[in-house]
């Protein structure tokens, strides 16, 4: 049996249970019965997704079967710390599998880990940075840091008493989590009052959130946006953070769409949205998705006024090559 014969079937099995296979599979299994597909799931590094059985065969554990498996090529890959999204009516399941509710969005899909006390850890964790007086937070992927970054930080710093900043953990970009958060860490280093976090896995990427749940991309977009400030507001309550502050989004429809998600929904958590202006030099705002377009067309010497020093040093430099080589090889580098 062919890939595409095999693709086609584990598609028909995952639209009878209403959802579409995800674009980020890195492995995918299935059980077969008289040469049929009645049960499959997949992975995307440390995440469980896909799952699905047929019907007819509710009821007899292969959900179970596709699970233990999967973990089992989890655990020979290294990840002991395991994520499943699945829908409201199979989490009871999936939970008698050793699993744990983290958050549930729309009554669409609930997210879950593997770790009783992990997202609790987390915050434990977080809870040693708290700071007195008024704390607010910024997410960033950092891919790469901009000025138009630290302009934000800048700003923030200026309102309030702590800025903690989340750089992205997710292994999702051209460049390695250890060294963006390391270019963000260096490039911040002078203002007193702000605190440099991993964001650790709850803070989640368009890559790891399951886009296959829903029925277009706008929806999808939608509820990562809602999972994103579920998440975001536990962890704000955490740290005493009461303000979020996103930079307004010229280029990327997509960001600009989540960042307007989050103005709705954040206040309904205590947590004001502050939309900032984005830095502008030479008529042109400052972003990282417009510094990646820019690599991406072959226009390097146009990044060096978006960048400080230290960052268009590395991207200049040989280590660099590879990523700048990833950068051009994207098919939308203002977002993935």
């Amino acid at each position: 049996m062919n890939y595409s014969s095999v693709a086609r079937e584990v598609d028909r099995l995952l639209e009878d249970q209403g959802i579409r296979r995800d674009e980020n599979l890195d492995y995918t299994c299935g059980i077969y019965e008289n040469s049929e597909l009645v049960a499959t799931g997949s992975l995307f590094g440390n995440t469980v997704r896909c799952l699905a059985v047929s019907e007819e065969h509710r009821g007899e554990a292969l959900l179970n079967s596709i699970v233990s498996h999967l973990l089992s090529v989890e655990a020979e890959r290294g990840n002991s710390h395991v994520f499943v999204y699945t829908k409201p009516d199979t989490a009871k399941l999936i939970a008698t599998l050793g699993f744990y509710e983290i958050a549930e969005v729309g009554k669409k899909v609930v997210f879950m880990e593997n770790r009783k006390d992990g997202f609790s850890g987390f915050l434990h964790f977080l809870s040693e940075f708290r700071r007195p007086g008024k704390s607010a937070g910024i997410v960033m992927n950092a891919a790469p840091f901009t000025l138009g970054h630290r302009y934000l930080v800048e700003r923030a710093a200026e309102e309030n008493d702590t800025v903690h900043v989340f750089v992205l953990s997710e292994e999702n970009s051209p460049i390695p989590f250890r060294m963006r958060k390391m270019l963000v860490t260096e490039g911040l280093r002078d203002i007193d009052n702000v605190l440099v976090h991993g964001s650790g896995p709850y803070m989640i990427s368009s890559a790891t959130f399951p886009g296959y749940f829903f029925r277009d991309k706008e929806d999808s977009i939608i509820s990562h946006a809602k999972l994103d400030t579920e998440l975001f507001s536990r962890i704000a309550e955490t740290l005493g953070i009461t303000s979020r502050y996103v930079g307004n989004e010229p280029f990327s429809t997509v960001t600009r769409l989540y960042n307007s998600v989050l103005s709705e929904q954040l206040p309904g958590h205590g947590i004001r949205c502050c939309m900032a202006e984005r830095l502008e030099k030479a008529g042109r705002p400052v972003s990282a998705s417009a510094v990646r377009r820019a690599i991406h067309d072959g226009r390097m010497e146009e990044v060096r006024n978006m960048l400080p020093q230290h960052v268009y040093d590395y991207l200049s430099s040989p280590e660099c090559s590879s990523v700048l080589s990833a950068i051009m090889d994207m098919d939308a580098p203002e977002h993935y």
